[in-house]
């Protein structure tokens, strides 16, 4: 694609915008890959790398557990130092011009707050606090690290390869990694997002659903949509529809229903669309 089409294409979302008083936007892992924050799929919407840990097997054996937090031990201090960037900075100055109303995002990472958005629904959760499984405590991410590596001191020295959302990939002999535990019950300590293979929160989705059904255009940004958690909301707008416009560069499962779509990188193409 030329750059003369990709500048038509902002042009086109760039006039919508202005002509909409309630856009919704939905943003993916490209809205952080800038900010330092490695993404799951290609410009194919194909796994770059063999997909994280499966809920089930999460709950079901210690042996993963113990993989997860040796790995997020090593991961999660750097993937919790990543800062907001122009395109998250791009979406809240939209939201100031009242252009926009609100981001339902896939990422965990709190950017979009961190970065000044008001409105957000964190469809997938968020990596900075756990939540034990049984009986709902929560606590901050920042001191189950600590206590990792308080109990796993012999992790820190280990090297290893940072992978997405606080993942790191390392060969280790995972049954010697103690994991956190509830302090109040007992039971199992999950961080507070949404795993693959488990569901979203049923109020999450009817929250999601209601913003699509009172916008009057919907703003993709950064996602393949490979997921269905958040291809669902880009669907029923269609259905509704409610016009969808997206800035991703590469396939994505929503491009048979977009009304214009700008083939370029969400970051740059945030920033030219503020620049309209």
């Amino acid at each position: 694609m030329t750059l003369a089409a990709i500048d038509t294409d902002l042009n086109r979302i760039a006039e919508m915008l202005e002509q909409s008083s309630d856009v919704l936007v939905i943003s993916g892992a490209g809205m952080s890959t800038a900010s330092g924050i490695a993404d799951y799929r290609d410009h194919t919407g194909a796994w770059k790398r063999p997909q994280p840990v499966q809920h089930q097997a999460f709950v079901q054996h210690l042996h993963w557990r113990q993989r997860y937090w040796a790995r997020s031990q090593l991961g999660y201090p750097a993937f919790a130092q990543a800062q907001p960037n122009d395109g998250h900075r791009s979406l809240v100055a939209l939201e100031q011009r009242h252009q926009i109303s609100a981001v339902i995002t896939q990422n965990v990472d709190r950017l979009h707050q961190r970065a000044g958005q008001r409105q957000v629904l964190d469809l997938h959760g968020r990596l900075d606090q756990v939540r034990c499984l049984d009986c709902g405590w929560q606590q901050s991410r920042s001191d189950v690290q600590d206590w990792l590596q308080r109990q796993n001191p012999w992790i820190n020295a280990q090297s290893f390869t940072p992978a997405p959302d606080g993942d790191a990939d390392i060969e280790l002999d995972f049954s010697r990694v103690k994991v956190p535990e509830c302090p109040k019950c007992g039971g199992i300590v999950k961080p507070d997002v949404v795993f693959f293979g488990d569901t979203v929160p049923k109020a999450d989705v009817e929250k999601g659903y209601r913003w699509v059904e009172n916008a009057d255009a919907v703003l993709v940004v950064g996602t393949s949509l490979m997921v269905y958690s958040s291809f669902r909301f880009v669907r029923k707008a269609h259905e509704l529809g409610v016009p969808i416009v997206a800035i991703n560069q590469g396939k994505t499962r929503g491009d048979d229903l977009f009304v214009v779509k700008a083939n370029i990188d969400c970051v740059r193409g945030l920033a030219e669309l503020v620049d309209c």
